[in-house]
């Protein structure tokens, strides 16, 4: 079973997550975020991973800490539930469409971490979110899970459609990577013999 909890605690939040690579998309999600619960859910969804996130964190503050940390706590899980990285594909990619918004997502289980996000989002909020602090999550991710991870914004004028199909997009793009190659069953997918 490709499993991972994670639990991380600071003196500005306090996280267990636990993800299941092998899933079929159910989750319970409570971030205190209502937002940033809405994207975690609709990525979990599409990528069939099975997620649970508990997160206390000081949203009086605002969503930066809660939003960033719980990035890198899911990018943990999925490095630990990879393990080794044996007979994953490793790459994946859509161009996930979300009414008017159109959204490039690339991903590439390589070792190496390395976000490129290219976005123009139309409004600074979304809900009680930051709009921003979706980069910040996303960098947080990819540094902890080792993932180049491409993001790009091709259409949108709608900053919820654009951030959907963000979320949607990492999803089925990783749900890609991960997925066991069954011609290449215990390979590592790298000439260098290390990923």
């Amino acid at each position: 079973m490709r499993n991972a909890v994670i639990e991380r605690k600071t003196a500005e939040t306090d996280i267990r997550l636990c993800l299941c690579l092998d899933g079929a998309g159910e989750t319970e999600i409570h971030t205190g975020i209502g937002f940033l619960d809405h994207m975690l859910t609709l990525f979990a969804a599409h990528g069939r991973f099975d997620l649970t996130v508990s997160c206390q964190g000081d949203t009086y503050v605002d969503g930066h800490h809660t939003t960033e940390d719980v990035g890198i706590a899911l990018g943990a899980a999925f490095a630990q539930a990879l393990g080794d990285k044996r007979g994953i594909r490793r790459y994946g990619h859509i161009m996930l469409p979300m009414d008017e918004a159109l959204v490039l997502c690339a991903a590439d289980i390589s070792g190496r971490s390395c976000l490129r996000w290219q976005f123009e989002l139309p409004s600074p909020r979304v809900g009680d979110f930051d709009t921003e602090l979706a980069e910040e999550f996303f960098t947080a991710f990819t540094r902890a899970a080792g993932v180049t991870l491409h993001l790009r914004q091709l259409d949108g004028t709608n900053t919820h459609h654009i951030l959907e199909a963000a979320f949607k997009g990492f999803g089925r793009a990783m749900a890609q990577a991960v997925s066991i190659d069954p011609d290449a069953a215990g390979d590592l997918p790298s000439t260098k013999g290390v990923l």
